[in-house]
């Protein structure tokens, strides 16, 4: 009897060993899969709030390193957001919760998350002595789909950052082992940026038109295919294919308007590369359009990345006020959050004008010389019309200088059609000679047109009728 109590008693304790053992392992999976979503989608606040609700799971369960990876997906977002103190701040909170972990997989998460805080730092040193430190803990891990996923993404965080230290054999090596193992839109996508990156589009294309394929035969997320359409576009821009890289941007900017509730910090850079492939095709109206939208969407995504992440911050902080048990356990963390809230936008925003003065110097050169690519482009089109004496010369004449007419009509509101195309002309400061060549007339014709004209308007005949023209609409 004894020795069947001793067994029952062992059964019933491995059950509820096992029992937690599972109910954590969930947690696990739970968290980091729906975190991942949100992180891709750019719902910064959404995010937070899962992040808040399983922390006071978490802390129910009595789950430490729970807690851990909620506070490491909470630095996360601060680094998304380059509130990079704070960012350090969460990471060592979340270093408490898991440094004595037994879960090597927590570990190498921890890891991982610090080696990409390092990255945004363009500390490419340290963040790969933490990527090296994510692959030890990882690799005691036990085998799961969590910790295969894990490991293609080591290996292409650690292609990247060997790129930007230039290390590049380093660098493709590890994108193509990701890629080996993931075999993904997105892993593709990666050793076609490399190559890319390093000037080789012949090289990319394959890898590119692998990743097109992988859009359809797995579930890639919108905010992967965006980035896989803008690569595209990025490759086919390269190799002069500016049909398909029309094709292909147009697609991303489809999944953008498919996805505006989330949006992707993606789709400025597909602005970018639209404003620059309408530029190469000599559109200048469109190139201008996407270049306003560039800086629109650059200035929209600071903007709405700092007040949303205020906004959760503080929804995060009042959520822990009204658990008791939470304030009286977790004081300095909410002295921390709510300095957080109270430094973060004074500390972004100061980074953040710095960065967008330079910004926008850069983008105003880049408007006005498109701006005056434009104004030539359409010169040239309305002066070709005048030669050819096309009919349509007066009214394109019209798009560009409408003020031009606006005064003549003021003048004289009586001026006809013929008498408008005439001074526009003049506006464009064709001769005598050429005028009576474009509109097939006699030279004598024109100087008498002219002297009528200085009548209709009221022009001294001591004024030149250029300079006259040239003043009218300034």
């Amino acid at each position: 009897m004894y020795t069947l109590c001793i067994g029952l008693l062992l059964h019933m304790f491995s059950c509820g060993s096992s029992t937690e053992d599972k109910a954590r392992e969930d947690f696990d999976i739970s968290l980091l899969g729906k975190n991942s979503e949100l992180q891709l989608s750019g719902e910064y606040e959404a995010l937070i709030q899962l992040n808040m609700k399983y922390l006071k799971k978490a802390s129910q369960m009595d789950y430490k390193e729970g807690k851990g990876l909620c506070y490491l997906n909470i630095a996360g977002v601060n680094v998304s957001a380059g509130n990079y103190e704070k960012a350090l701040f969460f990471f060592n909170k979340a270093e408490k919760d898991l440094e004595n972990s037994e879960n090597t997989y927590h570990k190498a998460t921890f890891y991982n998350d610090y080696s990409q805080y390092y990255s945004h730092l363009k500390l490419y040193d340290k963040a790969v002595a933490f990527n090296n430190k994510a692959f030890f803990y990882l690799k005691k891990a036990k085998n799961s789909n969590l910790k295969k996923k894990l490991f293609a993404r080591l290996y292409i965080n650690k292609g990247i950052y060997f790129a930007w230290k230039g290390w590049m054999g380093t660098s493709l090596k590890s994108f193509l082992k990701g890629n080996k193992l993931e075999n993904s839109a997105y892993s593709n996508c990666m050793v076609g940026q490399y190559y890319l990156f390093t000037h080789q589009p012949h090289l990319a294309g394959p890898y590119i038109s692998e990743a097109d394929k992988k859009m359809f035969s797995q579930k890639t997320s919108d905010v992967e295919s965006l980035w896989v359409y803008y690569t595209m576009g990025y490759y086919y821009n390269e190799v002069d294919n500016n049909d398909e890289a029309e094709k292909a941007l147009k697609k991303a900017l489809e999944i953008n308007i498919k996805t505006r509730r989330t949006y992707s910090s993606h789709i400025n850079g597909v602005y970018k590369s639209l404003a620059e492939l309408y530029k190469k095709k000599n559109d200048g109206g469109k190139a201008y359009y996407y270049l306003k939208k560039y800086m629109e969407e650059e200035n929209r995504l600071d903007g709405a990345r700092l007040a949303t992440m205020n906004k959760a911050t503080e929804s995060f902080i009042s959520e822990m006020k009204r658990e008791s048990d939470w304030h009286k356990n977790n004081l300095p963390l909410l002295v921390a959050l709510s300095i957080t809230v109270l430094t973060v936008s004074g500390i972004y925003v100061q980074k953040m004008i710095g960065t967008l003065n330079v910004k926008k110097k850069t983008l105003k050169e880049e408007t006005e010389e498109l701006k005056s690519h434009v104004y030539t482009k359409r010169l040239q089109e309305v002066t070709e019309l005048a030669k050819k004496n096309d009919s349509s010369f007066l009214m394109k004449f019209k798009e560009i200088y409408p003020d031009f007419i606006n005064a003549l009509l003021k003048i004289n509101p009586d001026l006809e059609n013929s008498e408008l195309a005439f001074c526009a002309m003049l506006k464009l400061h064709f001769s005598s000679k050429e005028i009576a060549d474009y509109t097939f007339v006699q030279h004598r014709s024109v100087q008498q047109k002219k002297y009528r004209i200085r009548k209709r308007l009221n022009i001294s005949g001591e004024d030149d009728i250029y300079d006259f023209f040239d003043s009218l609409d300034r």
